[in-house]
């Protein structure tokens, strides 16, 4: 009896230890809430709504009738049209991301250099990311015009017939992927800090070797940008296949409706048409699921391949 007695101001004092513990737990969740309850209603909540709707046939005005997995039947197997745009998605991706790592890449490289003035140049390459997309997309729908527009007009100076450009299926999704290059200014800067972020006694220690200055680009500075490329390379990949807005200004909104047979339809596009403009609400659902898998396994795939290319400083890797 005792010894019961003496051990319960210890059991108490325990108990009572873990009060702060508990304390910070709850305001953790409390300061979290905002963003767990929005996470909730406004991402997971519409997520699950949309796969239901996915294996139905709603117009948005009745009640949705089921048809279970038709919807992707109809998908894969009777629809071309998307075929044809998730080859043009596909094709955009694949060409406009690697044009613009590269590009971010020299340019963010000369934008390192120690010159005079530098820093309005690194404010005239970010200032595109600043303008409205709208806005440079009528800009662009002028500058890409056959007749009168400003490129065409510059290579007739070269005796050069430029191409009809937007309405030509052959050169209107390399016209889009020019476009694409104008919005790099985000991962340049982020490139450039990268690069300001090298340590110096790397370059030091290169030049002591003999390296040069495509050496030490090639064996210092990409090494130690690739967290950044890494970065840019995703981000970049799910831009590409949810681009909307160049599309539907440049080639859409009752123009062109997806460029010269269907040449610059891409997926979202797709999906908003059908969701909006035919009100095939549950056919629009399904397209997104198959758009969130494939961008899934792409991600998933440049995730995984990320241990052969991917070097943190402080890294240290098992051989």
């Amino acid at each position: 009896m005792t010894a019961t007695l003496e051990r319960a101001p210890a059991t108490v004092r325990k108990a009572g230890a873990r009060t702060p513990r508990n304390r910070e737990a709850l305001w953790f969740y409390l300061l979290a809430s905002p963003w767990i309850v929005g996470f909730l209603v406004l991402t997971l909540g519409p997520m699950l709504v949309s796969a239901y709707l996915s294996l139905t046939d709603w117009d948005l005005f009745s009640s949705p009738e089921w048809l279970g997995l038709d919807n992707y039947v109809k998908l894969f197997t009777a629809d071309p049209v998307f075929w044809k745009v998730l080859g043009n998605t596909a094709f955009y991706a694949f060409l406009s991301v690697p044009l613009c790592m590269v590009a971010s890449l020299g340019v963010a490289y000369l934008l390192n250099k120690p010159l005079r003035g530098m820093r309005i140049f690194r404010t005239a390459v970010y200032l595109p990311t600043l303008v409205p997309l709208v806005a440079t997309s009528i800009l662009f729908v002028w500058m890409f015009a056959p007749d009168t527009g400003l490129i065409n007009s510059f290579l007739a100076l070269f005796g050069v017939d430029g191409p009809a450009w937007l309405l030509d299926a052959a050169w209107v999704k390399p016209a889009l992927i020019l476009v694409s290059v104008w919005h790099i200014g985000t991962s340049v800067m982020l490139l450039l800090a990268g690069m300001q972020g090298v340590p110096r006694h790397l370059y030091e220690a290169a030049a002591l070797d003999g390296a040069g200055q495509w050496h030490q680009f090639r064996h210092v500075t990409l090494p130690m940008l690739t967290p950044v490329i890494f970065f840019n390379l995703v981000m970049g990949i799910i831009g590409a296949f949810q681009v909307f807005a160049q599309i539907y200004i440049m080639t859409g909104n009752g123009r062109t409706k997806g460029g010269p047979d269907n040449a610059s339809m891409m997926i979202v596009p797709y999906l908003f048409d059908h969701a909006f403009r035919y009100n095939h609400m549950g056919y629009a659902s399904a397209i997104a699921w198959v758009l969130f898998v494939i961008l899934l396994a792409l991600t998933l795939v440049v995730i995984r391949s990320s241990s052969l290319w991917v070097f943190y400083e402080n890294e240290v890797r098992r051989k």
